[in-house]
């Protein structure tokens, strides 16, 4: 049984969960990944921008379709690990804490796609901003977040370390926080979704697991 929690500051978190991070125990790391690969978003031969790409393993299924992806994420370590992938010339990672301007031409973008990130973020007026100017219009913003129910729960990342489990730092952002947040920047709701896994022994669980909420940019 794991001793008392310690809390952390989101980049030292994952710097040092990255050792760990694909072979951990991870419910809502895999239900997000599913959930991406169900939503049918339009990646054939598009122009991706991935938002804490992390180890890569929502990276593939990207690279697989579309003909650029750029891979951001502030965890030095974490890239490391996606790196190794060798997922092609027309994925890059990069080192960048998506917090501040992106190193992504204006309009380049036909899909954002963002991963269990935001949560991590107390203002989201910044990326919503960068977002917009690297979006293509009609593009589409994708946003798969853990529940705010979920955390009014006090569930959030964590993981073990040395016998000790480590809480990362989060923000609790509502259901409108991202949609009036994506709308004051050109962004049409297109549709939202509220998952949990199909079956499940946990109470807590009766709860959804990930909010999904996906935008259209209207130009």
């Amino acid at each position: 049984m794991a001793g008392m929690a310690h809390r952390m500051k989101a980049h030292p978190a994952y710097q040092d969960w990255a050792d760990v991070y694909d072979t951990d125990c991870n419910q809502t790391r895999d239900l997000d990944a599913q959930l991406l690969r169900e939503a049918g978003l339009p990646l054939e031969g598009a122009q991706v921008v991935e938002l804490g790409a992390g180890t890569g393993k929502n990276t593939v299924f990207l690279a697989e379709q579309a003909a650029e992806v750029v891979a951001l994420d502030f965890s030095s370590a974490m890239l490391d690990k996606a790196r190794r992938r060798k997922l092609g010339a027309h994925v890059a990672f990069v080192e960048h804490d998506i917090r501040y301007p992106w190193p992504v031409p204006d309009r380049a973008a036909d899909v954002i796609v963002s991963n269990l990130v935001l949560e991590h973020i107390s203002d989201l007026e910044p990326v919503f901003a960068a977002a917009a100017r690297a979006q293509k219009p009609q593009g589409w913003l994708y946003l798969s977040e853990l529940h705010p129910y979920r955390q009014l729960g006090g569930r959030g990342a964590r993981f073990e370390r040395a016998g000790r489990r480590v809480d990362v730092e989060t923000h609790l952002h509502t259901v409108s926080d991202y949609v009036n947040g994506a709308r004051a920047h050109g962004y049409e709701l297109a549709w939202m979704q509220e998952a949990a896994e199909a079956t499940t022994a946990a109470p807590e669980d009766v709860l959804p697991r990930l909010l999904i909420v996906v935008f259209r940019k209207a130009s």
